[in-house]
C-alpha cells in the first residue's frame, strides 16, 4: 500500500462515516427515531475520525509536508466530506506521490525514525495504531459529551 493509496481509503472512510454521522442524526431530530442511529454512527465516525487523524500524521512525516498542510489535513476531517477534496488537491499538487521513505537523506530526526519503524514494521504498527486510537477513543467515551453549562 503506497502513502496515496492509504490516504485515499481514509479521506474516503470518513467521507463515509459522516454520511452515517448525518443519517443517524436525521433518524434521531427529523424521524423522531430514537438515538441509535446517532450511537452507532457517531461511534464508528469518533473512531474513524481519530484514525484518519493517525495516517494523516504518518503520511505528512513520509511526504515532508509542511506543518501548515499537516494542520488543514487535520482540519479537513472537521468538516463534513471535506478530506476527499483535501486529498485530491494535494494528489494534484504531487504530495502523495512517491512509496515509503526507508532511510534519511541527511540527519534522521524523532519522526523520521518512528515513521522508519512503522514502515519497516507495518503489521505490528497497524496494531499499535489500532490500539492507540481504541484507547483514546475508549477515554473519549468514558469522559463523555460536552454537557452545557448552566447559566
Amino acid at each position: 500500500m503506497t502513502p496515496r493509496s492509504l490516504f485515499r481509503a481514509a479521506a474516503v472512510a470518513e467521507l463515509v462515516t459522516w454520511t452515517l454521522l448525518i443519517a443517524g442524526m436525521v433518524l434521531k431530530y427529523a424521524l423522531d427515531a430514537g438515538d441509535w442511529g446517532v450511537r452507532i454512527g457517531g461511534g464508528v465516525h469518533g473512531f474513524v475520525f481519530l484514525a484518519y487523524l493517525v495516517v494523516t500524521t504518518v503520511v505528512a512525516v513520509n511526504q515532508r509536508w509542511s506543518v501548515g498542510a499537516l494542520v488543514l489535513g487535520w482540519a479537513s476531517a472537521v468538516v463534513p466530506y471535506a478530506t476527499v477534496p483535501f486529498e485530491v488537491a494535494v494528489a494534484r499538487r504531487g504530495m502523495l506521490d512517491g512509496g515509503w521513505r526507508r532511510s534519511a537523506e541527511g540527519r534522521a530526526g524523532f519522526w523520521d525514525r518512528l515513521l522508519f519503524f512503522v514502515v519497516r514494521r507495518p503489521v505490528l504498527s497497524i496494531a499499535i495504531g489500532v490500539v492507540a486510537v481504541a484507547l483514546v477513543f475508549s477515554g473519549l467515551l468514558v469522559v463523555g459529551p460536552p454537557v452545557p453549562t448552566r447559566s
